[in-house]
């Protein structure tokens, strides 16, 4: 298994220009909050929760996440619940104005669809194709790396920092 160097490193190598990691500050979350509400499925009851397909998709993520590295797994778990807790209330609301679930999911797409446009006008900045093109792993490591930017823009991790444009190369624009 790749470690979590190596995986950032891959995915950087198709993200150098700064206008496409822009673009991926936007539109990952966007697509990432999107399979959440795709997934807010109910399959069943535990002790009065209920557990849909999100939950164990972010349980599954989280823990590979984790075991990537504990700091940024739990981040990225506190993220992912967090959107969680926004599907469960958005999905709440609205049901009370009487819109049916097929309504929630339509938005779902849009947003979904939306990600994915302002992910692609990215590429064409960067004028590379997406990292999933190559490797299915890009799609899982595609939020890990808008955190860890973010990160990096406050000063965070500096050693991995420098580990990823030794490897993937300095910033363009």
């Amino acid at each position: 298994m790749k470690s979590l160097e190596e995986h950032l490193v891959q995915y950087a190598l198709y993200h150098r220009d700064k206008r496409n990691i822009r673009t991926h500050l936007v539109g990952v979350p966007l697509i990432v909050f999107a399979v959440i509400m795709l997934t807010y499925i109910p399959l069943f009851e535990f002790s009065q929760f209920e557990v849909t397909l999100s939950v164990i998709l972010i349980g599954a993520v989280g823990a590979y996440y984790f075991y990537l590295s504990a700091w940024l797994g739990l981040i990225m778990i506190a993220i992912l619940a967090t959107g969680y807790a926004l599907t469960t209330v958005l999905s709440s609301q609205i049901m009370l104005f009487g819109v049916p679930m097929s309504g929630f999911y339509a938005i779902g797409v849009g947003i979904f669809l939306f990600g994915w446009v302002v992910q692609f006008i990215g590429h064409h900045f960067e004028g590379k194709k997406p990292a999933f093109v190559d490797d299915l792993m890009g799609l899982l490591i595609g939020p890990l790396f808008v955190l860890v930017e973010v990160l990096f823009k406050f000063g965070c991790m500096k050693h991995l920092e420098m580990k990823i444009l030794a490897q993937a190369g300095a910033y363009r624009n």
